[in-house]
């Protein structure tokens, strides 16, 4: 099969389209022709760290496509199905094998584009808002880099649940674009400091709920704005910024900070996970809520793409689309 792999970690330059081994099909697996690809943020980092098994490494989480194989022990899906797919490593190829249980179906009527894009973003929102930072109607949450995936998927989930929804993003104009996604207040982050903003559009309280997928210093900031009894939940590390918080600065506000990662929730607490994925998928379907699509990209430019979500240009989903489709 033809796949954009690396041998070492480094810039976007790293990535090189090569033809390798097909992918092994266990026993609980399905293999999946890839249609389309969703590059993660954390897609980007992973590249950066190197690779995380046995070179040629073929990186990526998110894919959809065609199940062409099933594993013999694999009864839930069937060969022809249209799913799309979440896994540590493999997308970023023309074919892809992993677990039946981390393969959703999703509608005839849907794009294989829109399909691959929903698993992380929505999943890691959708549990990031409710799930873990307990939002109800009527608060406030700050969602940080709202034109990413994740905070666009945020966006329209806290909005449809009667929140007041905040964003940072980087240029006025991302700004005023993702009021049509639900946002209420935007904050330019390069211009404004957020955490000043925050407190002033609060009247001085701070958000109920602070969802941060910048990490570091901004990270600190946001357990400092938070409201009292405030919660801060904090998914990634996009601003791949080092410096460790300051957890004292919660210090006398009686705030809950929550650590998420979806691939444990989906490890450890799979049921509940994966048949929230399954749900988010189908209010896609149904035009509840929205993917945002920015650039597609061949998989052979898989270098350019990852340059193109580095140079934080993109407004939404960024997706590789295998030369032969």
């Amino acid at each position: 099969m033809k796949a954009a792999v690396y041998y070492e970690g480094g810039s976007p330059d790293v990535l090189k389209y090569e033809e390798v081994a097909d992918p092994v099909v266990g026993a609980r697996d399905v293999l999946v022709k890839v249609h389309a690809v969703s590059i993660e943020g954390g897609d980007t980092l992973s590249r950066g760290f190197g690779p995380a098994g046995p070179t040629p490494y073929c990186g990526g989480y998110l894919a959809a496509g065609e199940i062409i194989e099933i594993g013999s022990d694999v009864t839930d899906r069937h060969v022809g199905q249209r799913v799309t797919t979440a896994g540590n490593g493999g997308s970023h190829a023309s074919l892809r094998a992993v677990n039946s249980r981390s393969a959703w179906p999703i509608p005839d009527e849907m794009s294989y584009e829109i399909g691959a894009c929903i698993p992380i973003p929505f999943g890691t929102a959708d549990d990031s808002l409710f799930e873990f930072g307990k939002l109800v109607a009527g608060e406030t949450v700050l969602i940080h880099a709202g034109a990413s995936g994740t905070g666009l998927s945020g966006i329209q989930l806290a909005k449809r649940a009667g929140a007041r929804v905040l964003a940072t993003a980087s240029s006025n104009e991302r700004l005023e674009r993702l009021k049509e996604y639900g946002l209420d207040e935007g904050i330019n982050y390069v211009e404004t400091d957020f955490e000043e903003a925050a407190k002033a559009l609060t009247d001085g309280k701070g958000p109920d709920l602070i969802v941060d997928s910048v990490g570091g210093q901004n990270l600190e900031k946001s357990l400092r704005c938070a409201a009292y009894r405030g919660r801060i939940v904090a998914m990634g590390g996009a601003g791949r910024d080092a410096y460790q918080p300051d957890f004292s600065v919660m210090s006398g506000q009686n705030k809950t900070y929550v650590s998420y990662f979806q691939g444990a929730e989906l490890a450890y607490n799979g049921a509940r996970a994966r048949a929230n994925v399954q749900r988010l998928i189908g209010d896609v379907g149904k035009g509840e809520l929205r993917v945002v699509i920015d650039k597609q990209f061949k998989l052979s430019e898989a270098a350019a793409a990852h340059a193109y979500i580095e140079s934080r240009q993109a407004f939404g989903r960024v997706l590789l689309i295998p030369d032969n489709i």
